[in-house]
């Protein structure tokens, strides 16, 4: 599921036909790293091993040596390709990333879909600040509430949840797009939806064998769906954001290797590119913004994509050890 959804987004950005609604790819990120840290808290809470200090030591040993090569980078690049009055924003757009409220400074300076934004290298991190604005308090929260044990908690998810999304539905009806697109409260319901799947278990849910390799396949097909029947015209992230929220959701409970969808993506191509996915996400665009020879010539900051850069979440934990992937 990460190699599907770094490759919505970067085809989204290259401009590829068809790939109109790749952006959905942040989203399903969201939802698997949601459901994979919840997994993780929930795991050392029962065992009574839960340690707030730890699961931060494993978010920025997984997270920063990678983004702090990809900082480094850009910015030896943007001082050598970008004018003064470009640089200038490029450096409190470093500011804001390395501060984690990435997402806040773009949401105040650009759009997603604004062409000025094919000027700001760093545009795509504005996802790693959601993710660790989530992550600030979503622990804490967990733990003062363990009380309540799983259902107690997925009630409270749900709620959560569902206050979220109605709030996205209302920055929309405001036309307040880019609030809505670049917020955390707009975009946390993603990440819970991923907690709640965690919290229900449903590995333990009864249900005939037969139908899960079609409630996966449904899956699949929704999020199918979305990258190529939505665009940037579509109001987003509101309702229907449900639709490849709730296709990665069918595929986390029920895909396994033994159908279609999970042999896809169990298969060593997919695996491979999902294991690099975070790196590959990062590197992307420095160098499709930097690479004169894989743009156009007629300026050094010319871009080879009809989009501006968008974003996919950082670091959803695999294992007790912190690894990762965006």
């Amino acid at each position: 599921m990460r190699a599907v959804a770094v490759l919505a987004v970067i085809f989204f950005h290259a401009g590829w036909a068809g790939f109109s609604g790749g952006y959905i790819g942040v989203d399903i990120f969201f939802v698997i790293s949601g459901y994979l840290i919840t997994s993780i808290l929930l795991a050392e809470l029962e065992a009574g091993k839960f340690s707030i200090s730890r699961f931060y030591e494993r978010r920025a040993r997984r997270i920063l040596p990678a983004l702090s090569v990809v900082l480094l980078v850009t910015s030896i690049a943007a001082f050598m390709l970008m004018p003064p009055a470009l640089l200038q924003d490029y450096a409190r757009s470093l500011i804001s990333v390395a501060s984690f409220c990435s997402n806040v400074f773009f949401y105040w300076s650009s759009g997603y879909f604004s062409t000025a934004s094919d000027e700001k290298p760093l545009l795509h991190t504005w996802s790693l600040a959601v993710e660790e604005q989530f992550y600030l308090l979503f622990p804490l929260l967990l733990a003062w509430c363990w009380f309540l044990r799983r259902r107690g908690l997925a009630w409270l998810m749900l709620g959560l949840m569902v206050i979220s999304l109605l709030g996205s539905e209302l920055l929309l009806g405001m036309q307040q797009i880019d609030a809505n697109f670049y917020l955390i409260f707009s975009r946390a319901w993603e990440l819970l939806a991923g907690a709640m799947l965690a919290l229900a278990r449903p590995e333990q849910w009864q249900l005939p064998a037969k139908l899960r390799p079609w409630l996966a396949l449904l899956g699949m097909l929704l999020i199918v769906a979305s990258i190529f029947g939505l665009d940037h015209s579509t109001p987003f992230p509101g309702l229907y954001a449900l639709i490849p929220v709730l296709g990665a959701c069918l595929i986390i409970a029920f895909a396994d290797s033994h159908y279609a969808v999970g042999k896809l993506l169990a298969s060593r191509t997919m695996v491979g590119i999902g294991l690099i996915s975070y790196s590959l996400y990062l590197w992307h665009q420095l160098v499709c913004l930097f690479a004169p020879q894989a743009c156009t010539r007629a300026s050094p900051l010319a871009v080879c994509t009809r989009h501006p850069p968008g974003g996919i979440a950082g670091g959803a934990e695999l294992s007790l050890g912190g690894t990762a992937f965006p």
